[in-house]
């Protein structure tokens, strides 16, 4: 299966609205009601993927002052397909200036025998602001995972904000500590254009800051509940050491 959704955002009468909504099957693009000025538009998955020798890619496109939410709605299951071949996703984001995007897909959990790659790709404005989160979890319960390959780059106003590559998958990799550590769960969460933090950490969770105004959080965790706990405990860390309210991404 190959699908390719784009979705763009712009400001209009003091609001965003959705000047463009393509979806393809697996990628359904649902809008929702607001009453604010942003845009809200919800994920979904509507067919099994992705398989073996799927290709699928997302667009996203928030123009200058513009502010949008796309949130996914159920967790994503990598499969095995018929064939020995891999399955990809790629999501492509560019953000204007002033625009506000916050991209937030709920879990990944690699099947056994699976092979998927997944790589996000960033361009914003200086000035704009960019969230996301990635939850991977390794197999279902009692399963083995198959393999995954995920990365991200993020750049604000041509500057390399983050450059990262991982695989996971491989039991001996997934077991040092260099990894992770023999958890099930790997989760992150990026913030650009945010206040300036300082690095923290504490039990199987990391802040660390960004060239940027911004922080990436990442944790470890048995299962993705605790993963999201974690990141919790980062996000309150962050915001006490400078006095602001915490900010869920959920």
């Amino acid at each position: 299966m190959k699908a390719h959704a784009r979705l763009v955002a712009e400001v209009a009468g003091g609001r965003t609205v959705l000047r463009e909504l393509k979806s393809m099957p697996p990628l359904t693009l649902v809008p929702r009601r607001t009453s604010g000025a942003a845009a809200q538009v919800h994920l979904v998955n509507s067919a099994t993927s992705p398989l073996g020798g799927d290709e699928l890619v997302l667009e996203v496109v928030v123009g200058p002052g513009a502010d949008l939410r796309l949130s996914g709605v159920a967790a994503t299951l990598a499969l095995p397909g018929p064939a020995a071949a891999a399955s990809r996703s790629s999501v492509r984001v560019e953000v204007g200036a002033g625009g506000s995007l916050a991209y937030l897909p709920e879990p990944t959990v690699v099947t056994a025998r699976a092979r998927h790659t997944a790589d996000l790709v960033a361009t914003l404005d200086e000035t704009a602001r960019f969230r996301t989160r990635e939850v991977l979890v390794l197999g279902r319960a009692g399963e083995a995972p198959g393999r995954l390959t995920t990365s991200q780059r993020v750049t604000s106003g041509g500057r390399p904000v983050l450059d990262q590559t991982l695989t996971v998958g491989d039991p001996a990799l997934d077991a040092s500590a260099a990894v992770l550590a023999g958890h099930r769960v790997l989760a992150a969460e990026l913030l650009v254009g945010d206040e300036v933090v300082e690095p923290s950490s504490g039990d199987w969770w990391a802040v660390t800051p960004l060239p940027v105004a911004g922080y990436l959080i990442t944790a470890l965790a048995p299962d993705a509940v605790t993963a999201e706990e974690l990141l919790g405990r980062g996000r309150c860390h962050r915001s006490l050491a400078f006095g602001v309210a915490p900010q869920a991404l959920t």
